[in-house]
C-alpha cells in the first residue's frame, strides 16, 4: 500500500512501477478497485499477496507487508488510495510517470448465450463402491444395448452385464448422460432384477406358455374370439359392448404338437381412447394376434397396431386372424389384400405372416389358430427360470370391496408364491392371496401366467415392474431411496418449470420494452411530421399505424385459455390412465381440460370437497357416487356436478359439451332479405346542400327492414362496397319499416352515396351461435 502512495507523491522517481491487467486471481481490492503493482523484473513469477479490505475509511500498512520500492519508504502515511480509474488512465505526455504505449481496456466477461442459461441441470444419482453394468442401465434408465454401445465409445470394451464396475468407471459413465454420480452405499441401494442368463443357461431352462395379446379396432370380434377360446361370456357384460380393460386367462392347446400345452392371452381396448393400454399389452407380450374382421377391413386402430408392432426393438411375431367370416358380406381376400396395402404381407399372397380365417360364433378356426401360435412358441424358445424371486408387470390394478388394493399381474421370470415380499415403484406387498383368473384360488404362479393379487399397501401403477424382494426390511429399505429419488425428481422438474416461467417472463418484459421504445420513436416522427408541415404528414400517420397493427400481433399472447376443471375416478388404474389421456385431449387453443386429480376408487367425500373447493367436476367411470355423496353435491354452493358412466365415449362426448360452453358465442351473420338496385334518383336536400342519391329497389328475397343493417354488394364477385344503416326508406312518398318480397321501394343510406345501378342491398342480423369443438 505504502508503494501506490509513493507512486502518488513522486511519479518522476518510479519509473519501474507501472499499471498492468491481471487474471482476477492475482488482483489486489481497495475501496472496490483492481490494480496490481508488477516489478519491471519479470524473473520473479510469485503473484503479492491478496490484501483483504478493511472497513474503516482512514486505511494504512504496516512496514514490510506488501510489494514497494525502496525509495517510497518515505511516503506520507496519510494518503487516500487513487482509485482504479486514476491509474488506468495516466496523464497525457511523455514525462517519465507516464506509462508507456497505450492503455488497454479490461477484457470484458463473455454474456452466456441463452442455450447455455436454459440448459438442463444435471441430476445426481447414488451409486455403491461396486456395482454390475445391468444394475447401472436400470439405475440410469437406459436400454442395456445403448449403455454398452456408450461404454465402448469411451473404451470400456467389457460390456458384459454382470461386469462388476468400480465407482470411478460408474460414475464416468453416468457422466455421459449428464448425471452426476455420488458414491452412497445406503442411498443407492435399491432391489433389481436378476441378470438375464447366458445362452447356454437359457438353453437348460422350461419352457413357458407364450403370451398373446389379442389387438385389433374396436367391435372386430377380439372379446368375443377370447369369450369363445375360454368358454365365457364377457363381451356381453363389457358396458356398451367394447371391452375397458386388460384380461389375461390361460387355455390349453386343443392338439398340442411339442413342449408347449397352453397359451395365455392378453385382451386390450381397441376404443381409441385406450391406446396407452394396447401400448402396455405389447410390451409384456411375445407374440400379436392381429383381429380385422373380414366385414370391415382395414381401420384406425388396425394401422395404430401395425405401427406399435414395426416400432417394437423386438420384432414380435405377428398372426393375423380374419374374424366375422360367417357374415353376408364377408371379403377376406379384400382384407388380405388391404394389409398388404400397409405393409403386412400374409402367406396366402406370398408372404411370411400366418393368417387364419375365423369364425367365433360357430366355432370354426379356432384350433388352427392355437396350433399356429404353439408352432411359433416352439421356434422362438422362450424359456424362463421356475425358481428364484418372481418379475414380472402389472397389467391392472383396483380396489374390491373385501379384498382391498387388488392387482393383476403377469409374471415373466421366477416363482410368485403366497407370503412373498414384493415391490413395485413405490408401494409394495405382502402377498396374502393369490387367485387364477377363473377366481379359483392357487399357492404358486410360474412364468408365462398371470394371477389376481391381494395386499398391496398402495395401488401399483399400471404397467410397472414388480420384483420379488429377500424380505421386509430390504423391501422398506430399497422403498426409501426410490421415494426419496421420486421427490428429487420432482423438485428438479418443478425448478426448470420455474425457470421456464421466469425466462417466458423476461422474454415478454423485453418486448414490452422494446414496444415502449418503438412507440417513442413513432410519436417523435409523428410529431415532427406534424411541426414541418410536411405533406406527407397523413402518410406517415397511416404507416405508424400500420406498424402499431403489426406489432400489437406480434406481441400480443391472445386470449387466456379456458380451462374446465375435472377430478377423474376409476375401477381400475388402467382405465383412469386412459381417460385421463382422452378426457385431456379435449379441447382447442381457447379451452380446455385441466385434470386436478385420478385416483381410483369410487367418489368419495374428499372428492367432492376437492372439487368444491378448486371449482372442478368429478368425472367417474365404472365407479358409484352414493346417494348422501350426491346429495352433498347438490347442497353445497356452488353446487358440484358429478357424472358416472361405465362407457368411456358417452363420459367423453359430456366432458366435450361442457368443453363447449367455455366458449364465447360465435357472431353469425343471417340474411333476412335482398333488393335490387333498378334506378338511380338525385334529390337536391335544400339550397347550398349537396344532393342525395336515391335507391329505387325491388325486393327479390326475403324482407328489407328499417331496423335492421344493410351491406351493399357490387360486381359479380359480390364485393362488399358499404355496411351500415338505412337513412330512409319508403314506399312512393310514405316512410315504412319494412318492405317483403315483390314490392318495390326507395332507400337512402347512412353516409353513403356512392350508389350504382345492379347493385345489391342486402338486409341482415347478426345473432350468437355456440361454439362448438
Amino acid at each position: 500500500m505504502w508503494a501506490l502512495r509513493a507512486v502518488r507523491a513522486r511519479p518522476a522517481i518510479v519509473p519501474s512501477l507501472r499499471v498492468v491487467h491481471a487474471p482476477a486471481s492475482t488482483r489486489r481490492t481497495y475501496m472496490g478497485s483492481m490494480v496490481q503493482c508488477a516489478p519491471e523484473d519479470r524473473k520473479s513469477k510469485r503473484p503479492p499477496k491478496a490484501r483483504q479490505p478493511r472497513q474503516d475509511a482512514q486505511r494504512t500498512s504496516a512496514p514490510g507487508k506488501g510489494p514497494r520500492h525502496p525509495k517510497a519508504s518515505n511516503a506520507p502515511s496519510q494518503r487516500s488510495v487513487p482509485s482504479a480509474k486514476s491509474w488506468a488512465r495516466p496523464a497525457a505526455g511523455k514525462g517519465e510517470g507516464a506509462a508507456k504505449g497505450p492503455t488497454k481496456k479490461p477484457p470484458t466477461a463473455p454474456t452466456k448465450p441463452a442455450s447455455s442459461r436454459a440448459a438442463k441441470p444435471s441430476q445426481h444419482i447414488s451409486l455403491p463402491a461396486v456395482i454390475s453394468v445391468f444394475h447401472l442401465s436400470r439405475v440410469l434408465n437406459v436400454h442395456m444395448r445403448k449403455l454398452q454401445f456408450r461404454m465402448e465409445k469411451i473404451g470400456l470394451d467389457d460390456t458384459r452385464p454382470d461386469r462388476l464396475l468400480k465407482f470411478e468407471d460408474a460414475e464416468l459413465i453416468a457422466a455421459e448422460y449428464n448425471k452426476v454420480a455420488v458414491a452412497n452405499e445406503e442411498a443407492a441401494f435399491d432391489i433389481f432384477p436378476r441378470p438375464l442368463p447366458s445362452d447356454e443357461v437359457k438353453a437348460q431352462l422350461p419352457l413357458r406358455p407364450p403370451v398373446v395379446t389379442i389387438m385389433g379396432h374396436v367391435d372386430h370380434g377380439k372379446t368375443t374370439l377370447l369369450d369363445t377360446l375360454r368358454s365365457t361370456s364377457v363381451a356381453q357384460g363389457e358396458a356398451g359392448g367394447i371391452t375397458q380393460h386388460i384380461g389375461a386367462f390361460t387355455v390349453p392347446v386343443a392338439r398340442p404338437q411339442g413342449q408347449v400345452t397352453s397359451v395365455t392371452f392378453l385382451d386390450t381396448p381397441g376404443h381409441a381412447a385406450f391406446s396407452m393400454m394396447r401400448s402396455r399389452g405389447t410390451s409384456v407380450t411375445d407374440m400379436v394376434v392381429l383381429v380385422v374382421a373380414a366385414d370391415d377391413s382395414v381401420m384406425p386402430q388396425t394401422r395404430e397396431v401395425i405401427q406399435l408392432i414395426r416400432n417394437d426393438e423386438r420384432q414380435l411375431p405377428l398372426v393375423v386372424a380374419i374374424t366375422k367370416i360367417d357374415v353376408s358380406n364377408a371379403d377376406p381376400q379384400k382384407v388380405r389384400y388391404d394389409l398388404m396395402a400397409e405393409g403386412i404381407e400374409v402367406e396366402d399372397l406370398g408372404g411370411d405372416v400366418p393368417c387364419v380365417e375365423i369364425s367365433a360364433k360357430k366355432k370354426v378356426g379356432l384350433d388352427t389358430l392355437d396350433e399356429t401360435l404353439a408352432v411359433l412358441a416352439e421356434m422362438a424358445e422362450l424359456r424362463a427360470e421356475t425358481t428364484g424371486p418372481a418379475e414380472g408387470r402389472i397389467l391392472e390394478s383396483r380396489v374390491e370391496k373385501g379384498r382391498g388394493n387388488v392387482a393383476t399381474v403377469l409374471v415373466q421370470r421366477g416363482v410368485l408364491q403366497a407370503g412373498d415380499v414384493v415391490i413395485c415403484g413405490t408401494t409394495w406387498a405382502k402377498v396374502k392371496q393369490l387367485l387364477q383368473p377363473d377366481g379359483k384360488a392357487t399357492k404358486k404362479v410360474l412364468p408365462g401366467f398371470s394371477a389376481q393379487v391381494a395386499g398391496w399397501r398402495e395401488l401399483p401403477q399400471a404397467g410397472d415392474e414388480f420384483l420379488g424382494a429377500p424380505d421386509e426390511a430390504q423391501c422398506k429399505r430399497a422403498l426409501d431411496n426410490r421415494k426419496r429419488a421420486k421427490e428429487e425428481q420432482a423438485l428438479l422438474v418443478d425448478a426448470e418449470q420455474i425457470d421456464m416461467e421466469r425466462r417466458r417472463k423476461a422474454e415478454a418484459d423485453a418486448l414490452r420494452e422494446q414496444e415502449e421504445q418503438l412507440e417513442r420513436r413513432r410519436l417523435g416522427r409523428l410529431q415532427r411530421a406534424e411541426a414541418e408541415g410536411t405533406l406527407d404528414a397523413e402518410a406517415m400517420a397511416e404507416e405508424v399505424r400500420q406498424e402499431r397493427l403489426a406489432s400489437a400481433s406480434a406481441v400480443s399472447t391472445g386470449p387466456e385459455r379456458k380451462e374446465l376443471c375435472v377430478i377423474l375416478k376409476g375401477d381400475v388404474s388402467g382405465t383412469v390412465e386412459a381417460l385421463a389421456g382422452a378426457i385431456g385431449s379435449i379441447g382447442n387453443a381457447e379451452a380446455g381440460v385441466k385434470i386436478v386429480s385420478q385416483s381410483v376408487g369410487d367418489v368419495t367425500e374428499s372428492d367432492v370437497n376437492t372439487a368444491h373447493a378448486v371449482g372442478a367436476q368429478v368425472i367417474g367411470f365404472n365407479v358409484q357416487a352414493s346417494k348422501s355423496i350426491q346429495t352433498m353435491a347438490a347442497r353445497v354452493q356452488p353446487p358440484v356436478p358429478v357424472h358416472c358412466d361405465n362407457v368411456i365415449y358417452r363420459l367423453m362426448d359430456h366432458v366435450s359439451e361442457r368443453v363447449a360452453a367455455l366458449l364465447p358465442p360465435r357472431e353469425e351473420m343471417r340474411v333476412l332479405g335482398e333488393a335490387h338496385i333498378a334506378q338511380i334518383f338525385e334529390i337536391k336536400q335544400g339550397k347550398g346542400k349537396a344532393t342525395k342519391n336515391i335507391a329505387g329497389c325491388r325486393v327479390t328475397n326475403g324482407l328489407i327492414n328499417r331496423a335492421n343493417e344493410v351491406r351493399v354488394l357490387r360486381g359479380e364477385d359480390r364485393r362488399e362496397v358499404f355496411r351500415g344503416k338505412l337513412d330512409a326508406l319508403r314506399q312512393v312518398k310514405k316512410d315504412v319499416v319494412e318492405m317483403r318480397k315483390g314490392t318495390e321501394c326507395g332507400m337512402s343510406f347512412d353516409g353513403f352515396n356512392d350508389l350504382k345501378v345492379d347493385d345489391v342491398v342486402q338486409c341482415f342480423t347478426t345473432v350468437e351461435v355456440p361454439q362448438t369443438l
